[in-house]
């Protein structure tokens, strides 16, 4: 099988010829590759990080797992246009550069109370102003002149190959962290109505998206849904009110349309998987963190869920992939390979984001162990067929 062949009988919880293995590198690594300020990936998109994460792929022999393509759109003729955020630049060192957002209303700037900090080694974090004492509006700003032109899913689906799976990202409403600028568990108990309007306001305008998405004639090979610690801003029961009609929605909608689901929900995720295998349609899930990032144990959720979910994780980050050693690494690989991967539907991957200094070898393990160990079918090592 091709890689993209590998990853897409994985999603779908049938067996392929091996464990895929794709760890999850999809930031950090990629701009550390290609030997620029991260600033000049994510701020000026030289190259776009979907492009350096496939050289990533190309330079670990990975099976790629693009979970978060850039999908143009012309505007809806019946969507009411909305004036444009612009990003500019207000601050400059040698270490970081600062933009915030305006758009024009009625002659007038209006700006964002959020700024964006690009880092050198680091990835982009987003702000309140007041926080890092800027003032509104700024002073003097610098145009963003941006190197690449708007992409299309065509293009990237190309690029990738035969080398992984290009996914898109279609999340349901969820609660955030109080100091970015959304609604809050705060938010929530103080103003329930509102936010509930809010949810319904968005999982239409999301289910919309949905629906251009897999009627184009350029098809993701996967949908990324859920969110980044949705169980961390959000209670379960919260999930259920706000973000769980919506879920249910896009998974009914994909595999009606025969494109795969995947949650992506990092910290403490074990009741969304059971919420999302008893109650949804969903193909496949990660990272399936182990504590203390998670409370995930890959065995348990295989036994109670494998049978309906696609899994795909879940070394840990840290303690194994950054910390560890080579045989560590292996150690922790094969582990995962028996308590997950019997009759197909697993993933070799990590727990969320390895860390930009990863140690190059531990990831090239994963691959080997993978390779190996992970052969379907072999009598002498790794799997075996029941």
């Amino acid at each position: 099988m091709t890689s993209r062949e590998r990853m897409l009988t994985a999603l779908r919880n049938q067996q392929p010829d091996m464990v895929p293995v794709a760890p999850d590198i999809s930031n950090m690594i990629p701009c550390r590759l290609t030997g620029k300020p991260f600033w000049e990936i994510y701020l000026y998109q030289n190259p776009p990080r979907w492009k350096a994460y496939i050289e990533a792929v190309r330079y670990f022999g990975i099976d790629g797992w693009l979970d978060g393509a850039p999908f143009y759109l012309e505007p809806d003729a019946t969507e009411k246009e909305e004036a444009v955020w612009q990003e500019v630049i207000v601050v400059r060192t040698q270490e970081r550069i600062i933009t915030r957002f305006y758009r024009e209303r009625k002659g007038e700037k209006e700006w964002l109370e959020m700024a964006r900090v690009y880092y050198r080694d680091n990835p982009p974090t987003t702000l309140p102003v007041a926080k890092i004492g800027l003032k509104t509006p700024p002073e003097k700003f610098e145009v963003v002149e941006k190197l690449a032109r708007p992409t299309t899913l065509k293009e990237v689906k190309e690029y990738m190959g035969e080398d992984g799976v290009v996914g898109v990202s279609v999340c349901p409403p969820q609660l955030g962290p109080p100091d970015r600028g959304g609604y809050s568990i705060y938010d929530y108990h103080d103003r329930y109505s509102e936010v509930k309007a809010w949810a319904e306001r968005e999982t239409e305008k999301r289910l919309k998206l949905l629906d251009r998405i897999l009627a184009s004639p350029v098809k993701p090979d996967f949908i990324l849904t859920g969110g980044s610690g949705m169980l961390v801003f959000n209670t379960p029961a919260v999930i259920r009110d706000i973000a769980l009609p919506c879920l249910k929605e896009i998974t009914r909608r994909c595999l009606k349309a025969g494109v795969p689901t995947q949650v992506h929900c990092c910290g403490p995720e074990k009741e969304l998987v059971r919420m999302c295998a008893e109650e949804t349609d969903l193909s496949s899930i990660n990272p399936l963190e182990p504590p203390p990032m998670g409370d995930c144990n890959l065995k348990e959720i295989k036994n109670l869920y494998g049978g309906k979910l696609s899994l795909m994780g879940n070394l840990h980050t840290s303690e194994v992939m950054l910390f560890g050693s080579v045989e560590k690494v292996r150690q922790a690989a094969r582990q995962a390979i028996d308590e997950a991967a019997a009759g197909g539907g697993f993933i070799l991957s990590t727990g969320d984001q390895c860390g930009r200094d990863t140690p190059e070898a531990n990831i090239f393990a994963m691959v080997e162990v993978a390779r190996t160990y992970g052969r379907y079918g072999s009598v002498k090592k790794g799997i075996k067929e029941e």
